[in-house]
C-alpha cells in the first residue's frame, strides 16, 4: 500500500469534559523517507540530550570495568548494564577539578556547569540549559525536568538562583505531558459532573485515530496501535501505583499526597516511580514533546532507606564499615533502574534505529567515593551513539586524571552548541574528549 503524505506534526484532537485535548504521534513510516533515515521532508531524526543523575556516588574500587576500549566488561556495580554494553561508553578516571567547597554541590557545579558553587547555587548555566537554548526551541517543552525521590531541588540551573526543579510526580507529569482533563490522583473531592466516568484521554480522540489508520500502511497502522496502547498501559499503571498499599499495617504513615506514591513501611516506592517515569519521559522524547531532560533519581545527600538497607543512603556512606555491601548494594540498585530508563528508550524504533541511537545520556552523581566526598575518577557513563556522533561500547580510562569538563564540552559540541570553550577557572577546557567521538 502506498504511503500518504503526513506531516510528522500531526496530532490527534479531540473534546475531553469540554476541554480540547491532543495525542502526539509515534515516529511513523509515513513521516520518514524510503530508507527509513531521516523525516520525508529530508531532515534528519532529532538528537536529544539527557542527564540521568543519582545521588551520593558509587564504590570506585568496584566501579571501574575491567579491559579497556571496546573490550571492556561490566564491573560489579555496573553489572546491570551488561546487555546494553555496546551501546554505553564508560569514562574513568577523570576529575572534576573545580574546587571541592560544597560537599555533594561542587562535584555537579563542576561538570555540568564548568564552575564551583557560589551561595549554594550555580553559579553558571547548566550544560543542559545551553544545550536546551540551541535545540528545544522547536519543541513543546525546550526542556523536561523529572525526579523520582520528592524533593524540589534540582541539578538543571538556567543561571544563578534559578533551579529548573523537577516534576517527581508521575501523574503531574503525565498530565502536562497529554494533556487537560484529569484529576489528581487520589482526590476523592467532588468530581466534575462532565467526568462522571474516568475517562481516557485516548476516549476522545479514538474518531480521529480511526479515519488516521485508513491512511497508513500495515506497519504503520501496528506502530500506532501499539503508541496509543502503551499511553493507556501507562494510565492504568499510574492508576494502580497511585493506590494506598493493600495492607494498611505494613505502612504506618499517613496517606501519601494525592498525586504521589505512598511509602511503604517507611520506604518510598523508587523502582516503580522512577519506572514509570522513564516510560514518561521515553514517550515524550519519541512523540518530539522535548529534546532535552534531566531525571534526577536521587538528590544529593539522600538518605532514603532502600529496600534491605538498615539506614539512609547518605548515612551508610559515611559510617559503614569495611568494603561497604550495603551501599554496594544500594548502587548497583540505582544503576538497574538507569538501565530500564535506557531499555525503554532502546524499545522505541526510529527508522532503521532506535530512540536510543539518537541520543545521549549522561548519567553521573554528586561525588565518587561517598565516604570523602572524592571529586576523583568521577562517575560518567554515556549511553547512546547520537545520531552516530559518538562512538558506544567503549572503556576510556584517564591516565592523567583528565579535567571532566573535557566531556561536557565534548558533549556541547556533538549536541550543535558552537563551543570554543567550557568552564572558567580550574574547570576552564579549550578540548574535548577525541577518544570518543566518531
Amino acid at each position: 500500500m502506498a504511503r500518504s503524505k503526513i506531516s510528522r506534526r500531526t496530532v490527534l484532537k479531540g473534546l475531553l469534559g469540554g476541554a480540547a485535548v491532543s495525542v502526539a504521534l509515534p515516529p511513523l513510516e509515513a513521516f520518514m523517507n524510503s530508507s527509513g533515515t531521516a523525516w520525508a521532508d529530508k531532515s534528519p531524526f532529532p538528537t536529544r540530550f539527557g542527564i540521568w543523575y543519582w545521588g551520593n556516588g558509587n564504590l570506585p574500587a568496584k566501579w571501574a570495568p575491567a579491559g579497556e576500549g571496546p573490550d571492556w566488561m561490566p564491573s560489579p556495580q555496573l553489572m546491570p548494564l551488561a546487555s546494553l554494553r555496546k551501546l554505553i561508553t564508560v569514562v574513568s578516571g577523570m576529575s572534576v577539578q573545580t574546587a571541592n567547597t560544597v560537599p555533594h554541590g561542587s562535584g555537579p557545579a563542576g561538570l555540568l556547569s564548568g564552575d564551583d558553587m557560589k551561595n549554594d547555587t550555580f553559579s553558571r548555566p547548566s550544560i543542559d540549559q545551553l544545550i536546551a537554548a540551541s535545540i528545544g526551541g522547536s519543541t513543546r517543552f525546550a526542556s523536561l525536568e523529572v525526579g523520582v525521590q520528592r524533593a524540589n531541588k534540582g541539578i538543571s540551573h538556567t543561571g544563578p538562583n534559578q533551579v529548573n526543579p523537577p516534576e517527581t510526580s508521575p501523574r503531574a507529569l503525565f498530565d502536562r505531558l497529554f494533556g487537560a482533563g484529569f484529576r489528581a490522583p487520589g482526590d476523592m473531592s467532588k468530581p466534575d459532573p462532565k467526568l462522571a466516568l474516568r475517562r481516557s484521554v485516548l476516549d476522545a480522540v479514538t474518531l480521529q485515530a480511526g479515519r488516521l489508520k485508513t491512511r497508513l500502511g500495515a506497519t504503520d497502522r501496528s506502530r500506532l496501535d501499539q503508541h496509543l496502547d502503551g499511553i493507556r498501559q501507562l494510565e492504568k499503571q499510574i492508576d494502580a501505583l497511585g493506590a494506598a498499599p493493600q495492607s494498611l499495617a505494613a505502612c504506618a504513615k499517613p496517606a501519601a499526597p494525592k498525586d504521589d506514591y505512598p511509602d511503604v513501611e517507611g520506604r518510598a516506592q523508587l523502582s516503580a516511580i522512577s519506572r514509570v517515569v522513564s516510560d514518561l519521559v521515553a514517550m515524550a522524547l519519541a512523540c518530539d514533546q522535548t529534546r532535552v531532560f534531566t531525571n534526577m533519581f536521587s538528590q544529593p545527600v539522600n538518605n532514603l532507606l532502600f529496600p534491605s538497607a538498615t539506614e539512609g543512603h547518605h548515612q551508610l556512606t559515611h559510617d559503614e564499615a569495611g568494603d561497604q555491601p550495603q551501599v554496594d548494594a544500594i548502587v548497583v540498585s540505582i544503576i538497574a533502574e538507569l538501565a530500564y530508563f535506557l531499555g525503554a528508550l532502546q524499545k522505541v524504533q526510529e527508522g532503521a534505529g532506535t530512540l536510543l541511537d539518537h541520543s545521549v545520556v549522561l548519567a553521573t552523581s554528586d561525588v565518587s567515593l561517598g565516604r570523602t566526598h572524592s571529586l576523583l575518577d568521577y562517575p560518567i557513563l554515556l549511553a547512546g551513539g547520537a545520531n552516530g556522533a559518538l562512538k558506544t561500547g567503549l572503556h576510556y580510562r584517564s591516565k592523567s586524571s583528565e579535567n571532566a569538563t573535557r566531556v561536557t564540552l565534548t558533549l556541547l559540541r556533538v549536541l550543535g552548541v558552537h563551543a570554543t570553550e567550557f568552564g572558567v577557572g580550574p574547570g576552564r577546557v579549550t578540548g574535548g574528549l577525541d577518544a570518543i567521538v566518531v
